[in-house]
């Protein structure tokens, strides 16, 4: 990134200047098919998973789940039922979207063949993803959730898939979404992915998982009334959802944060808004229960000593809450 800030050209522009500005776009855009089995498809680049959806869903009749990322929910026209689990089943692929993980409980679903749209954002980097294999017409993705800038994201389009710009312009990205690109970022998200599919090749996430499990195991020993939303289900390998129903979310979130550790009772987008979680809600879970669960996320640099830690710092808590219950 502080590479790209040193060309300083516009990637429509026919100079010496803008042709470097246009081949790192291209590159950055080569980078990124390889990367997802995305070769047979247009990358058409956004602000974020978030505008990806509303440019790829938007006004167009979807279906979908209400566990969606808010981003989707709010384009979608109907809601499938969800499992206990978390597990979806789409009767209509061609007029669906879902998401491949979850980012609150983190299960995957099996998707099915001729999906409409699948929203690989909080899955990207964490498993093997492949976008021709998924059978999806399109595909979305964010770049900090792999370590790579805020702010931008892409589409990915199956080619020759017509899809009308949602913002319009001077016909950037292929016509699709008007706008100068935003190289810097561009670049970031193609050089996060190439290090996340590293990590992903030495089995870095398959450590991450060992502590996931290590930290549930431990919990439950001695919260025995605690649930691990999802445990039954695939899910990715970083993700622990932890619900102690009559200890809100909130109030572990604070307690956390006071103890060292950065937590969260739902999806980032909803932090500071008491709401209860539509997706437990979606899963069967009682206002109570659903109020009642905080997400615990590991990252590759996350070690043994900091799960030790929190499960001391959270026990700790745990036990207090007890108490007062009693």
């Amino acid at each position: 990134m502080i590479d790209a800030m040193d060309i300083v050209g516009n990637p429509s522009s026919v100079h010496s200047e803008g042709r470097a500005a246009k081949a790192l776009l291209e590159r950055s855009r080569a980078t990124i098919a390889e990367l997802l089995g995305a070769q047979d498809a247009d990358i058409v680049f956004t602000s974020g998973a978030t505008e990806a959806a509303d440019l790829a869903l938007g006004g167009r009749g979807y279906i979908g789940a209400p566990i969606e990322h808010d981003a989707v929910a709010a384009c979608i026209e109907a809601a499938l039922a969800v499992g206990p689990n978390g597990e979806v089943e789409a009767d209509d692929p061609s007029h669906t979207t879902l998401q491949l993980a979850n980012s609150e409980t983190g299960v995957i679903q099996k998707l099915p063949d001729g999906l409409a749209v699948v929203d690989f954002t909080q899955a990207v980097g964490k498993i093997p993803i492949a976008f021709g294999w998924s059978g999806a017409q399109m595909g979305l993705i964010s770049a900090h959730k792999f370590g790579g800038p805020k702010g931008v994201g892409a589409v990915l389009l199956r080619r020759g898939l017509d899809l009308p710009a949602r913002i319009k312009g001077g016909g950037q990205e292929m016509g699709r979404r008007s706008g100068t690109e935003n190289i810097i970022g561009i670049a970031g998200l193609a050089a996060a992915l190439k290090a996340a599919d590293q990590e992903l090749s030495v089995g870095v996430w398959e450590k991450i998982a060992e502590f996931r499990n290590i930290l549930e195991i431990g919990l439950h020993s001695a919260a025995n009334k605690t649930i691990f939303v999802g445990k039954g289900a695939h899910r990715l390998p970083n993700t622990s959802c932890i619900l102690t129903p009559g200890w809100k979310g909130e109030t572990q979130v604070m307690q956390m944060d006071l103890a060292g550790f950065a937590i969260s009772a739902g999806s980032a987008c909803s932090s500071g808004k008491v709401r209860t979680s539509r997706v437990l809600q979606a899963m069967g879970y009682d206002d109570v229960a659903a109020s009642s669960a905080i997400r615990v996320s590991l990252g590759p640099k996350t070690t043994r000593d900091e799960i030790n830690r929190f499960a001391d710092a959270w026990l700790k808590q745990h036990e207090k809450f007890r108490a007062r219950a009693a």
